[in-house]
């Protein structure tokens, strides 16, 4: 056992235990979760919400620069955040699946809650 702490509720801990993911999972979800740790990735995520764009109308809308875009655009299509498609000459791209959008919106419902 890691812990030197005595137990209070032996049963509870047993069914906690017992529920918990492994630590491969842990590791996984909470590598997925960096990826929204930066402020510029979440701006174009937010910006493709349901609006698929090309990079330039993308730079245009969050106001940054292409190479940065194309930077967190290779994050964010290496971890299946985004996906794109070629319409003669641009690039356009949407969020991958609506997993991502319900994410963002309820971290923007828990921060706007009322204590």
């Amino acid at each position: 056992m890691a812990t030197d702490t005595p137990i209070t509720n032996e049963e509870k801990v047993k069914k906690t235990k017992k529920r918990m993911i492994n630590d491969t999972e842990i590791y996984a979800i909470s590598d997925f979760f960096k990826i929204f740790g930066d402020s510029t990735r979440l701006k174009i995520i937010w910006a493709l919400d349901d609006n698929p764009l090309c990079v330039g109308d993308l730079c245009n809308v969050i106001d940054i620069t292409k190479s940065a875009a194309s930077h967190q655009l290779n994050i964010l299509k290496a971890n299946k955040i985004v996906k794109y498609k070629r319409e003669g000459k641009n690039i356009i791209y949407s969020l991958d699946d609506e997993h991502v959008s319900l994410i963002i919106e309820t971290a923007r419902r828990h921060l706007n809650e009322e204590n």
